[in-house]
């Protein structure tokens, strides 16, 4: 496997607060990585660093063996916020293209797939304006699923998506994975972590814990990640104490 994306000692603060502290990460193609932590431990603030769209105070940042901040690398990831960047005049269809011009040209089949995984195939012709929340964050993963860009980065994929709709998500995400891509994405979905190659524990800005779910769970002699970011959690307010 190649590696796609190194982080070396990342620390990033605002207005004197350590928001994240002294983080390394690699990212490997065909992987895919949960970075799992409540609201609030500095995963979005983790994301937005890895684009370049934040300062950091401390650390490397690497991706395709490229030093980050670098706008030319931005065809090479797909990525999905927290919040929507769409156009709520244009419909789904519209925003799909644009987003996908941005990155190349992207083929109406690509198009067809990303918007069935969703489940907006039946919802394109509609103006954003008039889709819900759950719509918008869904078409926003379509827009990311869409690229050929080697690296997906996906904060709180699943968020307001129901069971079934997760699980075609998921094995989309299984799909890209196995043809390659590599796929960091975050959630506070312990149950979630099940499903990636490698999970990482955030919390309040620091790496608590991380290796294969199979790895953490007998780290912690427990059955369910959950638990082990508990015992995690409970380890880590013991060592500061």
């Amino acid at each position: 496997m190649e590696k796609v994306v190194s982080i070396k000692n990342l620390s990033v603060g605002f207005d004197g607060r350590e928001v994240l502290e002294n983080l390394s990460l690699e990212l490997f193609s065909g992987q895919i990585i949960g970075l799992i932590g409540p609201s609030g431990s500095g995963k979005s603030t983790f994301i937005n660093a890895l684009l370049g769209m934040i300062k950091t105070d401390a650390g490397e940042i690497k991706i395709l063996n490229t030093r980050i901040p670098n706008q030319e690398l931005m065809n090479d990831i797909g990525f999905m916020a927290q919040s929507d960047a769409l156009f709520s005049e244009l419909t789904g269809q519209q925003n799909m293209e644009f987003f996908g011009a941005l990155q190349g040209k992207i083929g109406k089949e690509k198009m067809r797939q990303a918007a069935a995984t969703v489940g907006l195939t039946t919802e394109l012709s509609k103006t954003v304006a008039k889709y819900s929340g759950g719509m918008k964050r869904r078409l926003s993963l379509a827009i990311a699923l869409q690229t050929d860009a080697p690296i997906l980065l996906l904060d709180e994929p699943t968020v307001g998506i129901d069971p079934e709709l997760r699980q075609t998500i998921w094995s989309e995400l299984k799909r890209q994975a196995e043809r390659g891509k590599a796929i960091l994405m975050t959630t506070h979905v312990m149950d979630e972590a099940e499903r990636c190659d490698q999970v990482i524990l955030l919390r309040a800005g620091k790496f608590v814990a991380q290796g294969s779910p199979a790895e953490l769970k007998n780290e912690f002699h427990v059955s369910s990640i959950e638990e082990a970011f508990i015992q995690a959690r409970q380890a880590g307010d013991s060592y500061e104490s």
